[in-house]
């Protein structure tokens, strides 16, 4: 096996559980401890885990997120399975709000101007993607955040509680049963939070690396939202009800 490919290894059991011992690595990869160690020592490097006596732990950055080219490289298949799922519960002439991020973005794909949708949005390319398809589309205003290209700030939250929406989709940093919904940036918190407030219903997408993790900024709790993801960790299953494949859960 090679190295690039047993670090992929080490990530996706540090997904599977926050601590992972040598022994364990070294048997799931059928290599020496010298070369896992190299391996983790490398990981440790990027910024992808922490050595501790023995293996390696997931390290967890509260305020750490990544630009909108980085997000959009991750887990490419798992949010458009997402996205396709969450299009589908979007009825004609629905008045929809989308939230700035990748798997939103992805969403828009399956989305047609037959459905007669108005879609309100803090994302500059969400609402040029969304007009390209002839969707009546509404851009709020504010700040424009470089990083996530979604505009944030007092002025965006007060433009938002000038709607109702019947459906809100989001994205989130972190999805956790003790501590909700999180999120790095207080000001995308806010805009959030109030997106929740001002829709019949909302659906946070998440793929499996976001659930069980936690950020800085709370934006809700679980019960405020849908969660629409392709797995979800026992932590959460042992707390609430899912389905198979593609899990929605209603709490």
């Amino acid at each position: 096996m090679l190295a690039e490919e047993r670090q992929q290894v080490i990530l996706s059991m540090l997904k599977t559980s926050n601590v992972v011992k040598l022994q364990d690595i070294c048997k799931e990869v059928k290599c020496s401890e010298s070369s896992v160690r190299r391996d983790l020592q490398l990981l440790e490097e990027k910024g992808l885990l922490i050595r501790v006596h023995g293996g390696a732990k997931v390290k967890h950055s509260l305020q750490r997120e990544l630009d909108m080219t980085g997000k959009s490289l991750r887990n490419v298949q798992q949010k458009t399975t997402i996205a396709r799922f969450a299009a589908e519960q979007i009825q004609d002439e629905d008045v929809i709000y989308l939230d700035a991020g990748t798997s939103t973005l992805a969403m828009i794909q399956f989305l047609h101007s037959g459905q007669h949708l108005t879609a309100v949005t803090n994302g500059v390319m969400h609402a040029s993607a969304l007009a390209d398809r002839n969707i009546r589309t509404i851009l709020v205003g504010g700040e424009l955040k470089a990083t996530t290209k979604a505009i944030v700030g007092l002025e965006t939250v007060n433009s938002l509680h000038h709607y109702r929406f019947n459906k809100a989709f989001l994205g989130m940093n972190g999805v956790h049963p003790q501590f909700g919904y999180t999120t790095p940036d207080p000001d995308e918190a806010a805009v959030k939070k109030t997106a929740i407030d001002q829709s019949e219903r909302s659906y946070v997408l998440a793929d499996e690396s976001k659930v069980d993790q936690v950020s800085f900024v709370k934006v809700a709790e679980l019960a405020k939202a849908i969660i629409i993801t392709n797995k979800l960790p026992k932590t959460v299953l042992d707390q609430y009800s899912s389905q198979t494949i593609m899990q929605e859960v209603s709490i």
